[in-house]
């Protein structure tokens, strides 16, 4: 059976890696998108990246075009985006699929160890369908920039919700409790 940590990724540049480069961090692992309206969090996930990196924690970004077309750059060009337009120094990685039948294995575990976001995904869900959208069910990736937080022992142990700002008092709560334990 695989594990978070033996997943093959690569990174934005194409070198090959894994969480398990990684190991003994706890780690925010976020689907990010370039066009998106929650694409501002950048700023947000940065800050709390710089904010607990010394304390063992890392972002790792995942850019991934299920979601309106909102990722449609090459991996170069989203990596000169997040740097030019957010200063981004988390690791990013190459562009995958969070959704659907290329659905990547990394997100198959992450959604089966938690199948349903905190936060208000209901609402947002909503708001989608407002515009004339059909979300995605749980356990499924609703949007860009839902989050998963995994401790020191590669444990999936929170997930929330793409309108949950990497800044918020519930992810910075779960964050240092993680980094604590």
């Amino acid at each position: 059976m695989s594990t978070l940590q033996s997943i093959p990724l690569k990174t934005i540049d194409g070198s090959d890696g894994s969480l398990a480069d990684y190991s003994g961090s706890v780690l925010l692992v976020v689907n990010v998108a370039s066009k998106c309206g929650l694409t501002p969090q950048y700023d947000a996930l940065e800050k709390v990246y710089e904010q607990y990196h010394e304390q063992g924690f890392e972002v790792l970004g995942f850019p991934a075009n299920n979601f309106g077309a909102q990722e449609p750059g090459t991996n170069e060009e989203i990596a000169s985006f997040c740097s030019s337009s957010f200063n981004v120094k988390f690791p990013l990685f190459a562009k995958i699929s969070v959704v659907g039948e290329d659905k990547h294995p990394l997100y198959e575990l992450l959604t089966a160890a938690v199948p349903r976001a905190e936060g208000d995904p209901d609402g947002f869900r909503e708001r989608l369908k407002g515009f004339g959208m059909t979300p995605n069910a749980d356990p499924e990736i609703l949007w860009n920039f839902e989050k998963f937080l995994v401790d020191r022992q590669g444990n999936v142990v929170r997930r929330f919700a793409p309108t949950t700002t990497p800044d918020d008092p519930s992810v910075v709560a779960a964050i240092e409790t993680a980094l604590g334990s």
